[in-house]
């Protein structure tokens, strides 16, 4: 119950719950627990009830849908340092960083982060410093070559990547510029017909699907050929989105596709379409192996003549005999999982036809060519409501466990999916299994069977004949069967990263909470790369981690490049956050945004004490997102922010990191005003303004104004230029809230 009912209302309140609660069940008499979180309604799961604020005071309160999911905060978590890792710093290049420490200097105390370069040089790095350094991220297993402290080495090693980095931001330009060229076809607005379609969905919508189906409808409704990629975690509705594309594209005369990595995949699809259209004239064909010949041929023809408005298959459809009367629009599920010749196909496909790719893994490139701005990029977060992170274990092999989980999950009505990569041995593993859980019902599945039969288990195993699935990766993508809600992977360690997070999808999709256990062979001694892996899978069991995988995939396994495979030494030279920023960087210059970062002058203008007490926030990983926080504050609005979401969370902040922050503001509104010296003694601080701005205040009126920040505060002028002096005798308050004043006023003035 929330606080803002008093207290007496909630006790008189409790001897009614009590008899109610009795009335269920003896054991529960007299004990009732007071939940600090808001639920919407009522409701009961096995003998507990639990009761709503709504239906005990009579308030209707609209249920919103929030995400704590946001991009920034997700790669800021999976780009968290530990002790041992590889950081790149912009002006003293590649070290190992070696923790926090904490320093006093001149009475002031910083942390400092203390990273270690060739030769076991040591170097201090102020915290407040961190947005000059990046994780280093590279191709597997890769151990950088650390710089050299005091030598020319970097600088050399940065020119060379920046002289190929200029070359490639060319080459994007012109991507884009023949993209922007290119006629695509200009879908028609919503209408009446549309917004029905809509309506007849079943759920409620998330605000980030809304979001989603905005941003592609508005891409489509453009001259331009739309190229987006829509990520979003399995189950979390990609396919609504697709299927409201998809109908805007029907309803301005042009056929549509899906095309699918497996067959499985293309079956459910299909039956999901059939479904989601039956009230609309809606043409719907299957294009897979599953289709006989006889039909194929029908179902061509019908899709040449324009009989067909929506087409769903798998690779199939890139083949040539297949010819679109007019195809308008096709979407592309899980990109990466097709092969090189069927990806050429597709890209002749995205000159003049609108595309859309959905994935919940996408691949590192896909993600870098997104994140860089070269396609669009829709983000789906917010998870479903009574959806539940999986619970996911990284074991040694154990029959103890498997017996375990098995008897839990059937004991629950649920079904297992047992995982084993090995067809070789698959009956043996069966047999194994069997003796182990005798009272289940276990069969078999894999690629190698024939069709039909692959086919006739599922739609047993779908029905419950069977409590066990032993089963290759086939499972992979497509299998949608809610009751099956334990999952355990034998020998997971030979798993990719985003395929892991892909197979761990098949189970959690209701409403129950799910198991995944990946194990390993006992006693086997696992590479880092492996390690890297299951530590990553079991850190990232929060919903919406699919884009957060991708990205610790692409710092695992390397990112490889996003033109070409020759970049690689380019990216290994600098490690991939840098080399992006660079890019990122270039690609702005060329269209004309100056952002030149002076990187080589890293000293703040003022000294304060930077230093995040242990007895406030102990851990070191943590302490980094503060100071990455604080190091984005650039006005008073976004220093509230990082105010109250540290209060928050930790309590009352000590004053030192209040100043902290107000002098990281105060940074940001001096170097507006190119201010790049101050000269601080004990009893004053003095800055100078540059020729120019001088010439344009009025010194009589700043004068007067100034009076009323601070009798301490007073101009002089000096070669023409105007100094400004703060007196730090008698302060009512610490001189960085004066600064930060004198800062706006000079700046309204400038503003007028």
């Amino acid at each position: 119950l929330h606080n803002k009912y008093s207290q007496n209302k909630i006790m008189d309140f409790m001897d009614d719950v009590s008899f109610v609660l009795t009335t269920e069940n003896e054991l529960f008499q007299n004990k009732v627990n007071l939940i600090i979180k808001r639920i919407n309604q009522s409701f009961r799961i096995d003998n507990y009830i639990f009761i709503s604020e709504n239906d005990i005071f009579n308030t209707k309160t609209n249920y919103k849908y929030t995400s704590n999911f946001k991009m920034g905060s997700q790669i800021r978590d999976i780009s968290k340092l530990s002790e041992g890792d590889y950081i790149v710093h912009n002006v003293y290049g590649i070290g190992k960083y070696c923790g926090i420490k904490a320093l006093e200097k001149m009475g002031i105390k910083k942390d400092y982060l203390m990273v270690e370069y060739a030769g076991g040089d040591k170097l201090y790095i102020p915290a407040s410093n961190i947005d000059n350094i990046y994780k280093y991220a590279s191709s597997d297993a890769t151990v950088p070559h650390l710089s050299k402290l005091g030598t020319s080495e970097w600088k050399k090693t940065k020119l060379k990547v920046r002289t190929r980095i200029q070359e490639m931001a060319h080459e994007l330009l012109e991507l884009y510029a023949k993209r922007e060229s290119s006629k695509g076809f200009k879908f028609n607005k919503d209408d009446e017909t549309q917004e029905m379609f809509e309506q007849e969905f079943d759920y409620t919508m998330t605000s980030d699907q809304i979001k989603a189906t905005k941003e592609i409808k508005e891409d489509m409704e453009k001259s331009i050929p739309m190229d987006r990629l829509l990520c979003g975690d399995v189950g979390f509705g990609k396919t609504e989105v697709a299927f409201r594309a998809i109908f805007k594209a029907i309803l301005s005369n042009k056929q549509a596709a899906i095309l699918c990595p497996t067959t499985i995949l293309s079956d459910q699809h299909y039956k999901n379409a059939l479904n989601r259209f039956k009230k609309f004239p809606v043409n719907i064909a299957l294009l897979n192996r599953f289709i006989s010949t006889k039909k194929e041929k029908e179902i061509l023809e019908d899709l040449k003549s324009g009989k067909i408005d929506l087409i769903i298959g798998t690779h199939k459809i890139l083949n040539d005999k297949v010819v679109f009367k007019d195809l308008g629009l096709l979407v592309i599920d899980e990109e990466q999982r097709f092969g090189v010749t069927h990806k050429e196909k597709i890209k002749k496909y995205k000159q003049n036809i609108d595309v859309l790719t959905l994935s919940a893994t996408p691949i590192p490139r896909t993600l870098q060519m997104s994140l860089s701005g070269i396609r669009g990029l829709s983000l789906i977060e917010t998870p479903p409501i009574n959806r539940f992170p999986i619970q996911t274990y990284v074991i040694e092999e154990n029959k103890n466990i498997i017996k375990d989980a098995i008897y839990k999950e059937i004991a629950r009505d649920g079904q297992v999916f047992i995982l084993y990569n090995n067809i070789e041995n698959m009956d043996s593993k069966k047999i194994e299994i069997e003796q182990l859980v005798p009272d289940a019902r276990i069969v078999c599945i894999h690629g190698q069977m024939d069709k039909n039969t692959i086919e006739d288990v599922m739609i047993k195993f779908i029905n419950k004949e069977y409590d066990i699935l032993l089963c290759t990766t086939i499972i992979e993508t497509g299998i949608d069967i809610p009751s099956v809600n334990t999952l355990i992977i034998y020998d997971a360690d030979r798993y990719g990263l985003s395929q892991l997070y892909q197979i761990r999808g098949r189970v959690g999709r209701s409403d129950k909470i799910a198991y995944c256990y990946l194990m390993y062979n006992k006693g086997k001694i696992l590479s880092d790369v492996a390690t890297k892996r299951l530590t990553a899978i079991k850190d990232f069991t929060e919903l919406g981690s699919g884009l957060s995988i991708a990205m610790r995939d692409l710092s695992i396994r390397g990112a490889g490049d996003i033109l070409g495979s020759e970049q690689a030494g380019f990216i290994a030279s600098v490690g991939m956050e840098m080399f992006m920023e660079m890019l990122h960087d270039e690609i702005e210059k060329l269209n004309g945004l100056d952002n030149e970062k002076d990187t080589e002058n890293l000293q703040p203008l003022i000294d304060v004490d930077s230093s995040i007490p242990d007895e406030y926030i102990k851990d070191e990983d943590i302490k980094i997102q503060i100071h990455k926080k604080i190091s984005k504050i650039d006005s008073i609005h976004s220093l509230n922010k990082v105010k109250e979401e540290i209060e928050d969370r930790f309590g009352k902040i000590p004053e030192n990191i209040i100043i902290y922050m107000y002098e990281v503001l105060f940074e940001n509104k001096a170097q507006k005003l190119y201010i790049d010296k101050i000269i601080q003694n004990k009893n004053s601080i003095e800055f100078k303004l540059t020729e120019e701005i001088s010439m344009l205040l009025n010194y009589n009126h700043l004068f007067i104004d100034s009076q009323k920040i601070s009798r301490n505060i007073r101009f002089k002028l000096e070669k023409h230029r105007l100094v400004g002096i703060l007196d730090l005798n008698n302060l009512d308050k610490h001189y960085i809230y004066y600064l930060n004043d004198l800062m706006d006023l000079i700046i309204k003035y400038l503003g007028k």
